[in-house]
């Protein structure tokens, strides 16, 4: 399917699925970012589409946005569905849902780290990918999962994380050494600001700029995907 001069190409890798998309037309290597959504959200999740159209229209990126574990067309996980009903009964009630939270994302990145690894090998085997410099997107729970990633990971050269405290992370960001660009939300109801001041302290990166903007937890605003743009055209072109 194409829009707006992007291809969205929908795949299965096994139980993975996915989507990648690419520029209309597109022939020969270019640059790749894995884009990793939210908690509760899927790989055609608002914020991945506009994110994804943008990267691959704009910056002629190619974009692979999957369906995290018991996420979108999964199959459903009864530990990690009982993990996050525990944490909407935590938030309902109003109490701190980070310990479980924590226990969630550790339980998924178990299997979503392999599962991103798999899906970046495979697809920079396309002729109109190739294997060039990888990035990767993700805030919220493609944080929690992007952090551990990006730990695992050599092929990713540069990130775009934020809206995560530093609970359960610590020593595993410091063993982020890549490019980071960090968003931080200084009214979020869901994240600590000391918590999400504390993970970007432990990002081991010599290279971190801290985005600080006002407003809640998902109220990102929209001039942050052209800083995100500028950002991965300064690291992987």
């Amino acid at each position: 399917m194409s829009t707006d001069g992007v291809t969205e190409q929908s795949f299965t890798l096994g139980e993975i699925t996915g989507v990648l998309f690419t520029p209309h037309d597109a022939t020969g290597p270019r640059p790749l970012i894995l884009m990793g959504h939210g908690g509760g959200q899927h790989k055609k999740a608002p914020g991945i589409l506009v994110g994804a159209h943008r990267f691959a229209s704009e910056g002629a990126f190619a974009v692979a946005a999957i369906d995290a574990p018991s996420h979108g067309d999964r199959p459903k996980d009864e530990q990690v569905m009982q993990l996050a009903s525990d944490m909407q009964a935590h938030m309902a009630a109003g109490k701190d849902a980070t310990e479980v939270v924590v226990a969630m994302h550790d339980l998924l990145a178990e299997q979503a780290v392999p599962d991103w690894q798999a899906v970046l090998s495979a697809v920079q085997e396309l002729d109109h990918v190739g294997a060039g410099p990888v990035g990767y997107w993700g805030v919220s729970m493609g944080s929690g999962l992007g952090v551990p990633l990006l730990a695992a990971e050599p092929r990713i050269r540069a990130a775009v994380l934020g809206l995560l405290g530093a609970q359960g992370l610590t020593e595993t960001a410091a063993r982020v050494t890549v490019p980071v660009q960090f968003l931080l939300q200084w009214n979020d109801s869901l994240v600590s600001r000391d918590q999400a001041l504390a993970l970007f302290d432990a990002l081991a990166s010599t290279d971190k700029t801290l985005h600080a903007n006002t407003g809640d937890h998902l109220e990102i605003p929209a001039y942050e995907t052209d800083n995100a743009l500028r950002f991965f055209a300064r690291h992987l072109v």
